[in-house]
């Protein structure tokens, strides 16, 4: 094990200070992650997760999460959309900083300059770039809108 804990032994630490404070919904949602965490590891024949995998498997969590939050403000269930917001708020927990719109765009001009992309056509290229840069930090979708409006303004000489 390198000096940092893995996610997988920093939530088996807050499943037991949640259990000792008998806090039974942040134990619900902790108990979630270490199965999806021991789900991934399984499914990776058993071998411990990079962090960078790690990150993935809370990230994926946390969007799942995120949809049903809309789908229950959606059908007005606030009761179960406020559920949804604090596991969400245990969850990001475990998830590096997210970042901003502004320093994403720094990170997009960044991810162009590096990879000399010049227009709509290198989005690819780009995204494949920020994507490890960015994991766990910023949605996919806001990453490739903004990369989208960076390569369109530069094809157009902006």
């Amino acid at each position: 094990m390198s000096m940092s804990d893995s996610t997988l032994d920093r939530i088996q630490s807050e499943i037991a200070v949640a259990m000792k404070a008998r806090d039974s919904e942040t134990l619900s949602t902790l108990r979630m992650l270490k199965a999806a965490l021991i789900e991934a590891r399984f499914a990776n024949k058993n071998a411990n997760l990079s962090e960078a995998e790690e990150i993935d498997v809370v990230a994926r969590y946390e969007k799942k999460r995120r949809e049903t939050f809309d789908e229950m403000k959606k059908l007005g269930r606030d009761d179960l959309a406020e559920k949804e917001e604090r596991e969400i708020a245990v969850t990001r927990r475990f998830l590096p900083e997210v970042l901003g719109e502004d320093a994403i765009r720094d990170a997009v001009a960044r991810a162009i300059a590096a990879t000399g992309a010049a227009g709509p056509r290198d989005i690819g290229k780009v995204m494949a770039f920020l994507m490890k840069e960015l994991r766990g930090r910023a949605d996919g979708g806001l990453i490739n809108r903004l990369v989208k409006e960076a390569l369109e303004a530069k094809a157009a000489g902006g």
